[in-house]
C-alpha cells in the first residue's frame, strides 16, 4: 500500500467518524470526548504513527542483529565478500 492510499484510507476513517459524530448529536447523544477536535487528533496521530510504524518494521527486517537467522546471515555475507 503506497503512502498516498494510506492517507486516504486514515481520511475515509475520519469521515466515517465525523458521520458517526453528527449523527450521535442529531439524536441528541452527545460525549464530552468525542468531538470533531478529538476526531482530527485522532486522524493525525494515524497519519504519522502509520508510516513511523512502516519504518521501523522495515529496520527491523533490515537488521542483521536481531535474529540468530539474520546474524548468521550476515555471517555467511561477510564470508562471501557480499557485507
Amino acid at each position: 500500500m503506497t503512502a498516498d492510499k494510506l492517507k486516504q484510507c486514515i481520511a475515509l476513517f475520519g469521515g466515517m467518524l465525523s458521520a458517526i459524530f453528527l449523527f450521535l448529536q442529531s439524536i441528541g447523544v452527545t460525549f464530552k470526548w468525542f468531538t470533531q477536535e478529538s476526531i482530527n487528533a485522532f486522524n493525525q496521530v494515524l497519519v504519522t504513527a502509520v508510516p513511523f510504524f512502516f519504518v521501523m518494521y522495515g529496520v527491523w527486517k533490515n537488521s542483521y542483529i536481531v535474529t540468530t537467522k539474520a546474524k548468521e546471515q550476515e555471517k555467511l555475507l561477510k564470508e562471501k565478500g557480499l557485507k
